[in-house]
C-alpha cells in the first residue's frame, strides 16, 4: 500500500512543480532575475533564473500538504498504525525543511546580487552547523564529536558545491539529482526505510516537473537556489539512509555506496578543479 502513497505523493509534487516552475519563470521575466548570455555561458537568449523556487516551493507545498493531513487525521487507513513514528520523525522533517529555506534564501541572494564565493561558503557552513547540530550527523562509528562536525559539513557543503558546478547544461544538474534520488529512493525501500521513501518521492516529482521546463532548450534556470538546494537535500538524505544491515559475517563496506552513487557530480566537481588549476583561475 505504501508504493501507492508514494505514487500519489509524486504526482502530486511534480503537478505542482510543472505549475509553479512555469510561474517562477514568469516572475523572473518581470523583476528582472535573469541569466544573460555571455562568453562563459553556452545560452544565446536571456533565460529567466527561480526555477529552484519551482522546486523548493511544490515540495514544501505538498510536505506541509501531509503535515496538515496528518494533524487532522485525514490519512490513509493503512498508515495510522504508524502513527507514533511519523510523528517521532516530524522534528528532524523540520530542521531538514528549515535548513532548505536557508539554503533558498542565500541561493536567491547570490541569484540576485550575486555574492562572494567566502560569502557563499559561510553560508553553507551555517546551513551545514544547523542540520548537525539538529542530530543528523555521519560518525562513521566514530565518537569523536569535533570529527563527526568537520565530516558532516564538508560532506554536505561538498553535496552543494558538487551540483552547483554541474548545472552547467540544460538538463544536466537537475537530471543527475533525479536519477540519484530515485537510487536513493530505491535503498531506502530496500532498508524499509518509510519516512526517507516518502521525502523522496515528494522530492523527486518536483525535480521532474522542473525537468520538463529545463530540457533542452531550457525554458528557465534552477539558478543558485535550486542547484543549491538539491545538492543540500541529497546530502542531508544521503547523511540519514541506512545502507547496510549489520550482520556478523558482513564488512561495513556499503557505507561507502554514497560516494558510488554520486560519482558523476564528484567526477565533474574534480575536472573542474584540475582545470581551473592547470588555468591558473582560481577554484573559487
Amino acid at each position: 500500500m505504501w508504493e501507492y502513497l508514494y505514487l500519489v505523493l509524486f504526482v502530486l509534487s511534480f503537478l505542482f512543480s510543472l505549475i509553479l516552475t512555469y510561474l517562477f519563470g514568469k516572475l523572473a521575466k518581470k523583476i528582472g532575475i535573469i541569466a544573460l548570455p555571455s562568453d562563459r555561458k553556452i545560452h544565446t537568449k536571456p533565460t529567466p533564473l527561480l526555477g529552484g523556487l519551482g522546486i523548493f516551493c511544490s515540495f514544501f507545498l505538498v510536505i506541509a500538504f501531509g503535515i496538515i493531513s496528518i494533524n487532522f487525521g485525514f490519512i490513509p487507513e493503512f498508515t495510522k498504525d504508524y502513527i507514533d513514528g511519523i510523528y517521532s520523525v516530524l522534528p528532524k522533517l523540520m530542521i531538514i525543511i528549515f535548513g532548505g529555506i536557508l539554503t533558498i534564501f542565500f541561493g536567491l541572494l547570490d541569484d540576485s546580487y550575486e555574492l562572494k564565493p567566502f560569502q557563499k561558503l559561510i553560508f553553507q557552513i551555517i546551513t551545514a552547523t544547523i542540520i548537525f547540530l539538529s542530530g543528523i550527523r555521519i560518525t562513521f562509528f566514530i565518537s569523536n564529536f569535533l570529527i563527526s562536525y568537520l565530516i558532516t559539513v564538508f560532506w554536505i557543503v561538498l553535496m552543494m558545491n558538487c551540483f552547483n558546478l554541474l548545472d552547467n547544461m540544460d538538463g544536466l544538474s537537475s537530471g543527475v539529482a533525479f536519477i540519484t534520488g530515485m537510487i536513493l529512493f530505491i535503498f531506502a525501500l530496500e532498508m524499509g526505510q518509510l519516512f526517507i521513501a516518502t521525502i523522496l518521492s515528494v522530492f523527486l516529482g518536483s525535480i521532474l516537473g522542473f525537468l520538463i521546463h529545463n530540457f533542452p532548450p531550457a525554458k528557465i534556470f534552477m539558478g543558485e537556489c535550486g542547484s543549491s538546494f538539491i545538492g543540500y537535500f541529497l546530502g542531508v538524505i544521503s547523511i540519514l539512509l541506512t545502507y547496510y544491515r549489520y550482520e556478523e559475517s558482513k564488512n561495513f563496506l556499503p557505507i561507502f555506496i554514497p560516494i558510488i552513487v554520486f560519482s558523476v557530480p564528484f567526477f565533474d566537481t574534480i575536472s573542474v578543479i584540475w582545470i581551473r588549476k592547470k588555468k591558473k583561475i582560481s577554484n573559487f
